[in-house]
This record gives structure tokens, C-alpha cells and sequence, in this order.
């Protein structure tokens, strides 16, 4: 089809289109998809906002862990020293009983 017979195609549909159909029942149609479509929007938004929350309360729940993974090797390096210490101590009493045997 060239491009006149194409045109004239279209503005011979859209005169006769509103002639020949009712276009009542399609507004009553397209409010429905309208108000449907506000409703959608609607529950986007919350689940959006239930994302945003959700993100939020990983980063804290990330922050949390990181800072209790800190503790912990806090404590493991504690309990480190404090087995170095015990070692050495044990070392101690066990050169003095040595040489209390000896003598």
C-alpha cells in the first residue's frame, strides 16, 4: 500500500468508525482498567515501601553481624592470651617442681 491509500485508509475508518460503534460501553471499560491501574499503583507503592523496609532492616541486621563477628574475635584473641598465659604458668610450676624433686 503506498502511503496516500494507506492515509486514506485511516481517515476513512476514523469517519466511519464513530458512525457505526457506541462508545459508551468502552468508557464504562475504560475507567474500570483506569481505576484497576490506580489500584496497581497503589499496591506497587506499598510493596516498593515494604522493599525499602525490608533493605533497610538487612543493612541493620548486617551491620549487627559484623559488629558481633568483631566481638567475637575480640574475645577468641582474649581467651588467646589468656591460654598463653595458662601455658606459661603451668611451665612455671612445673620447672619449680623439677628442680624441688632435684635437690
Amino acid at each position: 500500500m503506498t502511503k496516500l491509500s494507506l492515509t486514506a485508509t485511516v481517515l476513512a475508518a476514523a469517519l466511519l468508525l464513530p458512525a457505526c460503534t457506541d462508545m459508551k460501553p468502552y468508557d464504562a471499560k475504560i475507567s474500570d482498567l483506569q481505576s484497576k491501574v490506580s489500584a496497581m499503583e497503589s499496591q506497587v507503592a506499598a510493596a516498593k515501601s515494604a522493599a525499602d523496609a525490608a533493605n533497610g532492616a538487612a543493612a541493620s541486621a548486617t551491620q549487627a553481624a559484623s559488629s558481633a563477628q568483631s566481638t567475637a574475635n575480640q574475645a577468641a584473641s582474649a581467651a588467646q592470651a589468656s591460654q598463653t598465659c595458662c601455658n606459661e604458668t603451668n611451665e612455671k610450676i612445673e620447672r619449680m617442681f623439677r628442680r624441688s624433686i632435684s635437690k
